[in-house]
This record gives C-alpha cells, sequence and structure tokens, in this order.
C-alpha cells in the first residue's frame, strides 16, 4: 500500500470543533465488511448489533494536560511546551516538545506560571523539534505533578482549529480512565457515557480494559509514500491477566469481541499468540497496521472518522478492507458525518 492511497477531500467544516453535549448523542455509521453495505443509525443503537456474553474492550489510558506555556529567560519569548513522557523521576526529566523550536537552545531556561514558580532548564536537543527538559522544583514528586499540571490544558489537536477551553479537559477523556499518561484521548471510547455503560450491564456484555498510552504520533501524517518504510512513535502499553483471561474466554466460546478503538486494535494484536490467545505483555510497542492485514483477535471494531493519510485511517481500512473502508469515508464525506477526536463514530463488523 502506498500514502496516496489514502488522500480524500475532507471539507474543514466537517472536522468536529466541540464535543457533544452527551457522549453518545453522535451518529453512527456501520460498516459490514464482508458485503460493503453501508447502515446510517445513531450510536444509541450499538448494542442492537450484540448479545449477552459478547465482549467490549476498552482502553482505559487517561489523558494528561499536556500542554503548557512558559516564557524564556531574557527575552521573554511566548514557547509552547507539549509534555510527552516523563523520563526520569526523581531528576524530573521530561521529554517534550517546543515551538517555536528554533528559539529554543541547550542551557535556556523557561518559566511557568504567573509567578514564575516552576522553572526549567533545556539539557538536551533529542530531535529536530524535541528537547530534554530538567524542572528545577522544591518539593516532593507528586506536588511536583500537580503544579505541573495545574499549568496545562487539555492537549486537543490543532488541526481541530481552535484553543483549548477549561471544559476540553474533563471532555478529551474516557468516562473509565484510570491510568495516567496519554496525551491524546482513545476517541472511540469518547462516545461512551454511564448510561451507555448501565445498558451494557442490563444487556449483559463483558468488559476488559487494556492500557495503551496514546502519543502525538496518532495525530501525525505520514510522510513516506511507502507505508513499509514508515515509523511509528513507541507508545506505553499495558495487557494484565484480568484482561487475558476475559480476551481469551470469549474467544474460546466465540462470543462477538468488539475492539473499541484503533489503540485498543493494536494492543490485541501486540500481545496475541499463533493460538489466537492474547498474552500478559508491559513494556512499549510501534506496530504499524495497514492493509492488508490479518486480524486474530476483533471480530469488529468501533473507531472514529479519521483524517487523511493517518495511521488511525489506515489501521480502519486494514479491518475494513481498503476498497470498502474508502467507500465508506466516501459516504461519510457525502452525508455529513463529522470526522476527529470529537466527531462521529464508524462501527465496522461482519
Amino acid at each position: 500500500m502506498k500514502l496516496s492511497q489514502f488522500k480524500f477531500k475532507l471539507p474543514e467544516e466537517l472536522i468536529a470543533k466541540y464535543p457533544s453535549p452527551l457522549r453518545d448523542d453522535c451518529r453512527m455509521m456501520v460498516l459490514h465488511r464482508t458485503t460493503g453495505d453501508i447502515e446510517h443509525k445513531q450510536f444509541n443503537d450499538i448494542l442492537d448489533y450484540y448479545n449477552e456474553k459478547d465482549l467490549f474492550v476498552f482502553n482505559d489510558t487517561k489523558v494528561f494536560p499536556a500542554r503548557l506555556y512558559g516564557n524564556k529567560e531574557k527575552t521573554g519569548a511566548r514557547i509552547e511546551v507539549f509534555l510527552l513522557r516523563e523520563l526520569n523521576r526523581d531528576l524530573r526529566f521530561w521529554d517534550v516538545l517546543v515551538d517555536p523550536a528554533r528559539k529554543i537552545r541547550i542551557g535556556n531556561k523557561l518559566y511557568f506560571g504567573e509567578d514564575n514558580s516552576i522553572v526549567a532548564e533545556v539539557i538536551d536537543n533529542t530531535t529536530s523539534r524535541g528537547r530534554t527538559l530538567r524542572f528545577l522544583y522544591d518539593g516532593d514528586h507528586d506536588e511536583f505533578r500537580r503544579s505541573l499540571y495545574a499549568l496545562g490544558e487539555a492537549p486537543i489537536p490543532r488541526f481541530i482549529g481552535r484553543e483549548s477551553e477549561p471544559e476540553d479537559l474533563e471532555a478529551f477523556q474516557c468516562i473509565f480512565a484510570k491510568h495516567e499518561g496519554a496525551v491524546t484521548a482513545p476517541t472511540a471510547g469518547m462516545h461512551f457515557s454511564k448510561v451507555m455503560m448501565k445498558k451494557m450491564e442490563i444487556v449483559g456484555i463483558n468488559t476488559a480494559f487494556i492500557t495503551l498510552h496514546c502519543g502525538l504520533g496518532n495525530f501525525r501524517s505520514t510522510d513516506v509514500e511507502d507505508l513499509t518504510k514508515h515509523k511509528m512513535e513507541s507508545e506505553q502499553m499495558e495487557v494484565n491477566a484480568t484482561c487475558c483471561d476475559i480476551v481469551n474466554r470469549a474467544k474460546d466460546e466465540e462470543r462477538q469481541i468488539l475492539a473499541v478503538g484503533t489503540t485498543v486494535q493494536r494492543a490485541l494484536e501486540v500481545t496475541v499468540g499463533p493460538d489466537g490467545h492474547i498474552k500478559e505483555y508491559v513494556g512499549w510497542t510501534n506496530k504499524f497496521i495497514f492493509p492488508p492485514y490479518d486480524f486474530k483477535v476483533a471480530s469488529s471494531m468501533l473507531a472514529n472518522f479519521h483524517l487523511p493519510f493517518s495511521t488511525m485511517l489506515m489501521l480502519t481500512a486494514a479491518f475494513g478492507g481498503y476498497e470498502q473502508t474508502m467507500n465508506a469515508y466516501d459516504v461519510a464525506v457525502k452525508e455529513g458525518y463529522k470526522f476527529g477526536p470529537f466527531g462521529d463514530a464508524l462501527l465496522i463488523r461482519d
């Protein structure tokens, strides 16, 4: 597959700028991948396609307020700092992106907060845009994290076309988010409300949770035409024994297994063995899935409508079938479905 095969015209007005007032109040396209047939539904209809003891697998990563703004020493220039990951807890080293990058060099200090209560020193240039910062802070680690996050805002993607607002941190989060570490949300899971989760419980739908801390790579476009040469950014993940037991039992009983989002699909495929069972895993993954690909665990998948050239679109096309998926995207544009993290849902099933 080539990068150019994932190009389509997406009108800017179809990128959702805000979430629905109610999480589960959105449209849902249903793509039957074996026939290519398409249905137009509401997300609330999703349980019509599942039965008692079927399984929904979620990603319970939690987004932290990763975007903050500081001022450069001496010049006072405003610098955006995007926290990627904590490299060393004791030394308070963080891997970050800075913008504008050209103004920041090793040895520069950045000041954060109205009273400059947090200071960071640039100690390394890790990439053309990336930096390693050492935060200078007196106090224990938990106090430092609270102070740092209090200065941050929800890291909603820039392509949405608006600035972050205070309520975004809750909206850009799944209601079952538990393990902090993501800089972007597993967006398919954001459609599930407390009401929907209760309906699932009443129907008898089983649930399992993996943790994969979504990185910025999810929202970066691919820049190589030959997809075999694309390198995904590594993301931290964990699949525990409880999740394995639930998924493997559903597999053995031939239940439907719904992967809620592309991150869940990747995690399941990272951990699956030749027997179709998944195994415990703690570590990192840079697994890149694009067509053609033989999925071994999930029988259906829920996704949002993703942007052209994105790796999430490529994984979606691998599961739904390239021709069927790209046709569904053409239909979505014509029918005015909303795209992006706050957009509508796509359910792919047989």
